[in-house]
């Protein structure tokens, strides 16, 4: 039978990328399916979930799996293992850069494979002498079509040559581990990624501490120059002669429009101060992860990380939840599961999403104190560290196996950068900032009914204990349904802030921010693992929140 009438009689059939973690499968998806999915990142876990896109030329469903870890318990793994008895074909990629070893190592790992296979070989571009050897071996004695390409930069042809591969895609012997294992010579010529200071063991994690430093200080301080510059502007010309029109309008409308609270006054302020940091800070971590230094620096903070019940793995989820806390729950499927609920209560601790530190930025400079940004993100980053371990303890060693791998440094290419900052713009967009605009359009019609002074007079004696002012109310009520909630502390264009001394304002921010994870968040973390952890680790969040608030407010 033809190729062109198997497929035609086979319409509905998978095709399943498998291989080892960041041997660039998502990379291929994204070439092959033509779709700009923003995945061709260079650094570990970055696929959580299946992808799926529907091929033409294929005639079948085209399905991006999440990297396989050899012995792990994680959710990734396991997710990637039960796709291959849905698939039709499977494309196996390992590295050119050492792909007799990855070879066995994933043939190893996995099941008796029935279903039709092709062997891709992707990093071409760094490929040793020995690999002709192994595509002769793979062609002539496993009797399966191989290609060696670059997965990164795909043109057209290479594209065809790999749609053509595909299809020629032939079974593999039953003993093809055994007869691949006999055929591997010894000293299998690999091309190792080239050492770095990264991996120097007392200069490593200092240089990844300060490259972290650096991967959100400088674009906060980008954005806050931005912000600093833009919002006078925003008021003279823009909210005031807006105001000014509305002054013979009704009462309702100039709450719900220009009031303390309003949509245009409170909401165009905020956005103003949120959306450059979530820009700059998008643009930051997305040249970190393709250019693979993301990797280097989990790796290098490996062994610090286990002392606080965490893995350089886990840091991925973590880092990513600066983003979006929920992506990052979400993310934490790749983690070990003796670890993976330690991650995710330091992501609803400490990793403050790009949403909060805008918001947290804008009421330091509506309050005149733009500096006390600096000690609060190192407090939150010391207080988050602690918390992890005194509530999960030390990383068991033998529960979890160290990261050893080195990723390859490489230059970003612009179109995965640009549809990682699209994603993040379009995710501000389209989802956090209609929610924040909802928020001030309830504020305001409690402010005009004066349930906010009623609600802040309820909780007064608990915001007297912190030496707290009753208005500020709020603005943390705000802050558990969402982190950019605490914007709406800037009412009234920051004034009453700004009559705040500078150690009020610090603990407004800090519980505002600390107290709970957003309601989103503890949501998808019931949804992840179960209802009664998301309550246990809001609660646990909350004392710790609750003590360091209490030593604040005695000694500041």
């Amino acid at each position: 039978m033809t190729a062109t009438a198997e497929l035609q009689l086979a319409p509905d059939r998978a095709i399943v990328l498998v291989g080892l973690e960041n041997v660039g499968k998502s990379a291929l998806f994204r070439n092959l399916a033509r779709a700009d999915c923003g995945d061709e990142s260079n650094f570990r876990g970055s696929t959580v979930d299946c992808r799926r896109q529907w091929l033409d030329e294929l005639r079948g469903e085209l399905v991006d799996t999440p990297g396989i870890r050899v012995r792990s318990d994680s959710a990734t793994t396991t997710l990637a293992l039960e796709q291959l008895s849905n698939a039709d074909r499977l494309i196996l990629v390992v590295r050119s850069t050492d792909a007799w070893r990855e070879l066995q190592t994933l043939l190893d790992a996995l099941p008796p494979l029935r279903q039709r296979v092709c062997i891709l070989h992707t990093f071409a571009d760094k490929q040793p002498p020995g690999l002709d050897a192994l595509q002769h071996f793979c062609r002539t004695v496993l009797g399966v079509p191989c290609l060696a390409l670059d997965a990164r930069r795909l043109d057209e042809l290479q594209r065809q040559r790999l749609l053509a591969t595909i299809e020629q895609s032939a079974c593999l012997p039953i003993n093809a581990a055994q007869l691949l294992e006999t055929a591997t010579p010894s000293g299998a010529p690999a091309v190792n990624p080239p050492r770095t200071p990264f991996e120097h063991p007392l200069l490593g994690p200092l240089l990844a501490l300060c490259c972290l430093g650096l991967l959100f200080a400088l674009p906060v301080y980008l954005a806050f120059q931005l912000s600093e510059r833009v919002q006078p502007w925003l008021d003279s010309g823009l909210i005031q002669p807006i105001a000014a029109r509305l002054e013979s309008a009704p009462e309702l409308l100039q709450h719900l429009l220009t009031g303390s609270y309003g949509v245009l006054s409170l909401g165009l302020y905020s956005f103003v101060w949120a959306f450059p940091v979530v820009l700059l800070i998008g643009l930051s971590v997305a040249l970190c992860e393709e250019s693979g230094l993301k990797d280097r620096i989990t790796t290098a903070l490996d062994p610090s990380l286990r002392r606080i019940g965490l893995s350089g793995q886990d840091l991925i989820p973590v880092l990513t939840g600066f983003g979006c806390n929920v992506v990052a729950v979400f993310q934490s499927r790749a983690c070990s599961a003796c670890s993976r609920r330690t991650c995710i209560g330091a992501i609803a601790f400490g990793s403050a999403c790009s949403y909060q530190i805008g918001a947290t930025l804008s009421v330091f400079n509506a309050s005149g104190q733009p500096l006390l940004f600096l000690p609060y993100i190192l407090l939150l980053t010391a207080v988050s560290a602690l918390h992890t371990r005194l509530w999960n303890g030390p990383l068991d060693p033998v529960s979890s196996t160290p990261l050893s791998e080195r990723a390859f440094l490489q230059r970003p290419t612009y179109r995965a950068v640009l549809w990682r900052l699209r994603s993040a713009v379009r995710q501000f967009l389209w989802q956090a900032m209609p929610i924040f605009l909802v928020i001030c359009l309830v504020a305001s019609l409690l402010d005009w009914l004066d349930a906010l002074d009623r609600l802040g007079r309820l909780i007064a004696p608990a915001m007297a204990l912190f030496r707290l002012p009753e208005e500020m109310a709020p603005g943390l009520i705000f802050s558990l349904l969402r982190k950019d909630g605490l914007l709406v502390l800037n009412f009234d264009a920051g004034q009453p802030l700004a009559q705040l001394a500078p150690s009020q304002i610090f603990l407004l921010a800090w519980l505002a921010s600390t107290f709970s994870a957003c309601l989103v968040t503890l949501w998808a973390i019931g949804r992840e693992i179960d209802t009664r952890f998301a309550i246990t680790l809001a609660a646990r969040q909350a004392t710790s929140s609750l003590l360091v608030a209490g030593m604040l407010a005695l000694f500041l």
